[in-house]
């Protein structure tokens, strides 16, 4: 069967071509060509490096020849990729250079292309451009998770010896790293509550502070950080301020319009939105995030194409989406406050949030995830659990999928209830992530296991 080539240069048009149509391109008419059908398996011709072999001229090849399997179909001009709808996956570990002189233009910045599968990708770039338009920040740098992104930021960003402001409610493996990692290159922690500006303002006197880092909200009670007030405080003191907006999205809040420096993503959650990646991105500042990249090469946390692609064709619906997490979220919270075998919800579109004004003045919306208190013990919430029939049991959340948890047991099973106390780990508390699902469905849901208790 003949290959079919649609090249737009010229130079890699095969001679004695048949012209398909012509296509406006660059203000050029340019012949699309098809190759012509070798006559037999002795006679396929190979195009190479612009030099093509003719019939007793050159090198002839059959057809299970093991460089025509290499290169045949290709060293003559690709197929055009520009007018696809979606963007391609690139799958290259490596990229190439015509000659020595376009190399160099590469490495002085005078040619723009890709030189190795760590240092940057196509598809990859293109899934950094949209979070970047969508955070309005200055660049976007994707990784393989979003605890990489935490930990390549953390490491590329507080130098040995340096000094970190971050909150209480986070996530455990966050706390973890800067607990038990950060401390071996002499790196110290001010952990404050969330709402604690006065204690920020003491850590920033005390300390050379090279960076704040909290969540907004929080995970799992969904506190809020005041973001234009903590910038005011830190960037007079030369702190980076960087906010992990994964629970709120760009669709809700804009960090880097209130001040951060930098926001922080999951992007396996909301962004990606499907349950089926893993993936981390930090925006912001241009000047940091070359910083972080530059410990990205090196370290090597790299998202594989495949997921950035599943990443950007996600990031395609995130509005739509974050539009049925927030009101499905919203509801439940109403209807779960005022519901007698729950003491206590916590999510900052309610009225009885601590932070719930806060929350009215710099989100838009308060998203999917919201966590409450049963009237109940550690396996009698566990029994409103298994009695809840159209969530998953699951870790995680931001999917279309409706996920509930049970802190206590998914995430803090190894800990003792002393340490579970000391962190405000609750045995009663769950964690309830709503998907896209029909609203109604999801509280009938809830209230018959609530009902079985």
């Amino acid at each position: 069967m003949a290959a079919l080539s649609q090249t737009v240069l010229k130079s890699h048009v095969t001679k004695g071509a048949v012209p398909l149509s012509n296509k406006s391109f660059s203000g050029e008419k340019v012949a699309l060509q098809r190759r012509p059908r070798a006559k037999s398996v002795g006679q396929f011709k190979c195009t190479m490096e612009g030099v093509e072999y003719a019939k007793g001229t050159g090198p002839m090849f059959d057809a299970n020849n093991s460089t025509v399997s290499v290169h045949g179909g290709e060293r003559s001009g690709r197929p055009r990729v520009s007018d696809t709808i979606t963007t391609p996956i690139v799958c290259s570990s490596t990229y190439t250079f015509e000659n020595t002189q376009q190399l160099i233009d590469f490495q002085e910045g005078n040619y723009g292309s890709f030189e190795y599968g760590r240092y940057g990708n196509p598809t990859t770039r293109t899934c950094e451009e949209k979070i970047s338009a969508l955070e309005g920040a200055e660049d976007c740098l994707l990784s393989a998770s979003g605890m990489n992104s935490a930990t390549t930021m953390l490491l590329a960003l507080v130098p040995a010896g340096g000094h970190i402001v971050t909150t209480t409610d986070c996530y455990r493996r966050t706390r973890q790293f800067i607990q038990t990692v950060l401390p071996k290159m002499g790196i110290s922690a001010t952990v404050l509550d969330p709402s604690d500006y006065d204690g920020l303002e003491k850590a920033l006197e005390e300390h050379e502070c090279s960076l704040y880092f909290s969540e907004s909200p929080t995970n799992p009670y969904l506190r809020c950080v005041d973001i234009a007030r903590i910038s005011k405080l830190c960037k007079p003191k030369g702190c980076v301020v960087c906010i992990d907006g994964t629970f709120a999205t760009p669709c809700n809040l804009q960090a880097i319009r209130l001040g951060a420096d930098l926001v922080l993503h999951s992007a396996t959650k909301y962004l990606a939105g499907h349950n089926d990646v893993l993936a981390g991105c930090l925006a912001g500042d241009k000047g940091l995030i070359d910083k972080v990249r530059k410990v990205h090469f090196v370290l090597g946390g790299v998202l594989d194409p495949h997921a950035a692609w599943l990443v950007n064709r996600g990031l395609k619906t995130l509005a739509l989406r974050v539009e049925r997490h927030n009101a499905n979220a919203m509801k439940l919270a109403q209807k779960l406050e005022g519901h007698p075998k729950v003491l206590k919800v916590h999510y900052p579109g309610l009225e009885s949030h601590p932070e719930h004004e806060l929350a009215l003045k710099q989100m838009s919306g308060y998203g999917g995830v919201l966590s409450f208190e049963m009237d109940g013990d550690l396996m009698e919430t566990a029994s409103f659990i298994d009695n809840c029939k159209l969530p998953y049991i699951a870790p995680s959340l931001g999917g279309v999928e409706t996920l509930i948890e049970q802190p206590t047991i998914i995430s803090y099973w190894d800990q003792s209830a002393e340490v579970r106390a000391k962190i405000g780990i609750k045995d009663n508390l769950v964690r309830f992530s709503c998907g896209i699902e029909e609203y109604e469905d999801i509280e009938a849901d809830v209230l018959q296991a609530l009902d079985k208790m």
